[in-house]
């Protein structure tokens, strides 16, 4: 019985996060189109620090309760997955423009905050205080960017927008995002907890239900944003919030998490992070030349996970 009741909960779980996705996609991009914000920006900070809530939630919480380590595992498991699993999926069904400074600056700058996580992993087996302060001034710093950005008012990628969603009242925008980031981070936890039970049931580990199916959970709301924007014709959104994302995953949830404990870094997250770091590389490839995501690249990514689980289940 209560396999049936954590079944239904996880069908709800995901019924809310397909329902909010799009409320969410369509009230960001309309507020961002009546303000005159580029779409980028927005991707990059707005929806990426909104999708990027439960692993926030997830890992500060554990620091309270004195459970950091779960931290490292939650962030890079999840970044893993955002790429490989997401923009694949994204890749697999449209085709999805990149803006020249996601190019340029957004991707490696994600890849270098990656290598920096690595080398603290490397050095020592937690973050310390000080290496909190260090992910936060590269926090800071790439906020820094995003205010120049949106104050330039550069890198806007023309999108077709047949919705009109920008006509709509500001209040009634407002509201479609906040209801629809709410449905987002309410059904990825009812999601999460109902997977992670189920899990437990077929007899998973601990490490594989941390790295794949709470990744996944805490990942949700990245998937259905990403794919919903791509399929709205909304690439910047779809990109930047994946890149978004797993740079405050890194800088402002270990970051912070690091302020309030030492975080533990296990040395057998070290190949995890390093498999986060091929993932950046591999998205940074498959655009370099056209700019743009295309299914023959989110075939590899989707390709590159499964191999990557293979991993994890023969470990």
């Amino acid at each position: 019985m209560e396999i049936l009741l954590q079944t239904v909960i996880l069908v709800v779980g995901f019924a809310f996060l397909v329902k909010g996705a799009d409320w969410f996609v369509e009230g960001v991009s309309g507020i961002a189109e009546k303000f005159g914000i580029p779409q980028l920006v927005i991707g990059l900070t707005i929806v990426a620090m909104g999708t990027s809530a439960p692993e926030a939630a997830v890992s500060i919480t554990a620091a309270l309760k004195g459970n950091a380590g779960i931290t490292v595992g939650n962030i890079v498991g999840s970044n893993i997955l955002n790429i490989l699993i997401i923009l694949g999926i994204t890749g697999f069904l449209v085709n999805v423009a990149v803006a020249k400074s996601t190019l340029l600056y957004e991707i490696p700058y994600m890849l270098l905050i990656t290598l920096v996580l690595l080398t603290m992993g490397m050095t020592g087996q937690s973050i310390s205080f000080v290496e909190g302060v260090v992910l936060w001034v590269l926090f800071l710093m790439y906020l820094f960017y995003l205010y120049r950005m949106a104050k330039d008012g550069k890198n806007q990628v023309e999108n077709a927008d047949g919705n009109g969603a920008g006509s709509r009242p500001s209040w009634f925008l407002l509201g479609m995002a906040v209801v629809g980031g709410a449905l987002i981070i309410g059904g990825s936890s009812l999601t999460v907890d109902s997977a992670t039970y189920l899990a437990r049931i077929l007899g998973l580990s601990e490490r594989f239900i941390g790295l794949t199916i709470v990744a996944l959970g805490t990942s949700l709301p990245e998937l259905f944003t990403s794919v919903t924007a791509a399929l709205k014709g909304k690439a910047d959104i779809a990109i930047g919030n994946i890149v978004g994302s797993n740079i405050f995953n890194i800088l402002f949830v270990i970051g912070t998490t690091a302020f309030i404990t030492p975080v533990i870094f296990e040395p057998k997250f070290l190949i995890d992070t390093m498999v986060a770091v091929g993932a950046g590389v591999l998205l940074w490839v498959s655009v370099c030349r056209t700019r743009t995501l295309r299914r023959s690249w989110g075939i590899v990514m989707l390709v590159g996970y499964a191999g990557y689980l293979w991993y994890l289940l023969a470990m």
